[in-house]
């Protein structure tokens, strides 16, 4: 760790914990702590973003914003975050296979998405590559926020697609009112027989130390698919190529036949993962200072991308993964003048993942320890005016080990300052943030036989946005946000070289990248009254010094891979820097339709659009559908009914590497009850997703042309609070 990064994570502990060191408390009948009296509504009926640095509402936000928590959390929980999420405006998943999905926000995934476990990263290898699962587990999720847009840069410039943030409860926050909380929940999915359990607890010792407890275990089978694995054209590329004579010298040949009638099930997606977790806090008057450790522990197969033409590879690995994390939490209200809080959050966790062959032999090992830390210095509000500074550090060591390394050993660090300030004169409130940014990124090239880029870089990036927002009434706002944004390229992007049996393709980066910038605009609307509510943002961003990946000839991957006496068998795909245009919107609305018999009937969409283009080269890849969502529910006190519709569009907007994306339309059901009165926190849910079994594929997935969505899934899901 460099003396600048030690340096600032020692400042980063210190401050908040002598803030803490006299905590004045008035005895036990006063133990509710500030920040849960800072988390009341600034107005009835508000929703609250948990994940700014001071209290705002989810309608003052200069970007889209989405919160999913309760009932709604429940209908849409799976197995992992990506596909919690894909109902989200904005939101879709790069679907690589069940257990590996990650966030996508307006078309933007990998080292352009922050996802993040209380306001620091999963600290996982899940934006290296989207067959790497994110380390978060959302059946322990209480609440999750999704931020768009320049909002996000206060979590770093890495973020510019924006940030998925999951709050869980394994530092508790507040005493619980009766000594005890728990929770637990408990699902079922036909699909995949998937079966999950969760649970967590807290308990008080005396008036001010909370403990912990929380766990997890999911097991599913391989998944239920809704047709064939492979796509129409795939099927007839492996059916033409079951007749051509089989060569003699192949001591394993490849059936192709049997590629092309594989249905029903997707081979090799099972998984079996469990968690642990445990935590301790006080909690007083002045603030929080709490602790916990995580372990987290999983075996997933990554679907077969079969073959369908002599000369390519077919391998079907499984990932056996583990973290091991520890996580600080602290806020204390010092009550000044100048400044009203100190908050600190970090984290530290070693990972590694083995990909398994066949046999359980191991053919790659990822390697990696990484450190996060956060404070924010809240200020006090001075009239209109309120802000927040602050100081963001992280360091990674990272290392590939094996025949397969398409990566040397490789460290990061990076130390960001960001500021956030806001003038909220009434009808009229102004924003600005600023975030400066150095980044060092260093890798050996030489790795035993293996060569690859090396050396050392030094980035140093200046970020920041300004907009304001008008109410036109007491219940729309409308708003207009302008961003610049600068990122520092991934070690993924500039050392790369070598095979990636993930992605099938041999990867090239460029030790020589420039700062990739972006310029941003972002317009808003909110609106939100008796019976109705509308949410819309539109954006264009101008990018240069863009950083994609090309499918190009394969003798600039085969002079790189020559030093080591390598030979390329992948397709060659190169990390190139060019100009990009991204434009979109998101919209989501709902309206009460009748009130009868205790229950109220509303109806509610969604749509949302990306259209990316990379100057001089064409369409970007792996971009999301354009889709729209409707529903209509009925809700009471013990019983909510829903039906909704999702119709995807085909994606003909491709990259010359690409293959078209077909339409589909999926059809959803919920019935939720509440079964107990005299115990509200006890709901019932039960789900049929893609009733109509239809063959579902995204577009923003490497997988599409192998590996649909799934099929048919009934589901149960028990959640119990005490």
């Amino acid at each position: 760790m460099s003396r600048r990064v030690f340096l600032a994570t020692t400042a980063l502990v210190l401050l908040p914990l002598s803030a803490l060191a006299d905590p004045q408390s008035d005895g036990p009948g006063d133990n509710a702590p500030a920040q849960a009296k800072d988390a009341a509504p600034a107005q009835q009926g508000a929703t609250i973003i948990v994940s700014a640095p001071y209290r705002q509402s989810e309608t003052d936000v200069l970007s889209g914003t989405s919160v999913v928590t309760g009932a709604e959390l429940t209908r849409s929980l799976r197995p992992t975050i990506g596909e919690t999420l894909a109902h989200q405006p904005g939101v879709s998943a790069s679907s690589f296979g069940p257990s590996a999905s990650r966030p996508i926000l307006r078309g933007f995934q990998g080292e352009r998405v922050r996802v993040l476990t209380d306001g620091i990263g999963s600290i996982d290898v899940s934006n290296t590559s989207a067959d790497h699962a994110v380390i978060i587990d959302p059946l322990l999720a209480e609440r999750v926020e999704v931020l768009r847009g320049p909002s996000a840069l206060l979590f770093g410039s890495s973020a510019m697609g924006g940030v998925v943030n999951v709050i869980d409860s394994r530092i508790p926050r507040a005493v619980p009112e009766k000594g005890y909380r728990l929770s637990s929940i408990a699902t079922y999915g036909s699909a995949a027989n998937e079966r999950s359990v969760g649970g967590a607890g807290d308990v008080a010792v005396g008036s001010h130390l909370v403990l912990h407890a929380d766990g997890s275990y999911s097991k599913s089978d391989d998944l239920k698919i809704g047709g064939y694995a492979l796509t129409p054209t795939k099927r007839r590329e492996a059916l033409a190529s079951a007749g051509l004579p089989a060569d003699p010298s192949d001591p394993d040949p490849i059936d192709f036949a049997a590629n092309a009638a594989v249905r029903n099930r997707l081979p090799n997606t099972a998984a079996t993962t469990w968690t642990a977790g445990a935590g301790a806090a006080i909690v007083t008057d002045n603030g929080t200072l709490g602790v916990a450790y995580s372990h987290y522990d999983s075996l997933y197969g990554v679907p077969i991308r079969f073959a369908t033409e002599p000369g390519e590879g077919q391998e079907s690995p499984r990932l056996s993964v583990v973290q091991n994390r520890l996580d600080l939490r602290a806020e204390a209200d010092t009550g000044g003048s100048v400044l009203q809080k100190v908050r600190l959050r970090a984290g530290y966790a070693a990972y590694r993942h083995f990909e398994l062959a066949p046999d359980g032999s191991t053919g790659t090992a990822f390697y990696n320890k990484g450190l996060e830390g956060r404070l924010e210095l809240v200020q006090a509000d001075h009239g209109a005016w309120k802000g927040a500074s602050g100081v963001q550090v992280f360091a990674r060591d990272f290392d590939v080990k094996g025949d397969e390394a398409f990566l040397p050993k490789n460290k990061t660090e990076q130390v960001g300052l960001f500021t956030l300030q806001q003038l909220d004169l009434g009808a009229i409130k102004a924003e600005a943030g600023l975030r400066y940014e150095f980044t060092d990124l260093s890798a050996d090239p030489v790795q035993g036989d293996l060569r690859f880029f090396g050396g050392s870089r030094h980035f140093e990036a200046l970020s920041g946005s300004v907009g304001a927002s008008y109410g036109l009434s007491h219940d729309v706002r409308i708003g207009l946000n302008l961003s610049h944004t600068e990122r520092a390229p991934s070690a993924e992007e500039l050392f790369a070289n070598g095979a990636h049996a993930g992605t099938e393709a041999y990867e090239l980066g460029s030790p020589d990248f420039r700062l990739e910038k972006s310029w941003g605009l972002e317009a808003t609307l909110h609106a939100h009254g008796d019976g109705y509510s509308f949410d819309a943002s539109a954006y264009y961003t101008w990018f240069s010094n863009y950083i994609s990946d090309a499918e190009t000839n394969s003798a600039v991957c085969a002079a790189a891979a020559a030093p080591s006496g390598r030979t390329v068998e992948l397709p060659c795909f190169q990390f190139t820097q060019r100009d990009a245009r991204y434009y979109g919107f998101e919209a989501e609305g709902s309206v009460r339709l009748a009130q009868a018999g205790g229950y109220t009937i509303n109806l509610d969409a969604l749509g949302d659009y990306v259209h990316a283009n990379i100057v001089d080269q064409g369409p970007a890849p792996r971009i999301p559908a354009m889709r729209v969502l409707g529903g209509i529910e009925a809700q009471s006190d013990a019983v909510t009914g829903r039906l909704e519709a999702e119709h995807v569009f085909a994606q003909d907007r491709i990259a010359a590497f690409e293959t078209r994306t077909a339409p589909y339309t999926m059809v959803n059901a919920t019935l939720s009850l509440k079964p107990f009165p005299t115990m509200p926190g006890t709901t019932l849910t039960l789900s049929a997703n893609n009733l109509f079994d239809v063959d579902a594929r995204r577009a923003s997935s490497y997988l599409k042309d192998y590996a649909p969505l799934a099929g048919r899934d009934l589901r149960a899901t028990l959640r119990f609070s005490l």
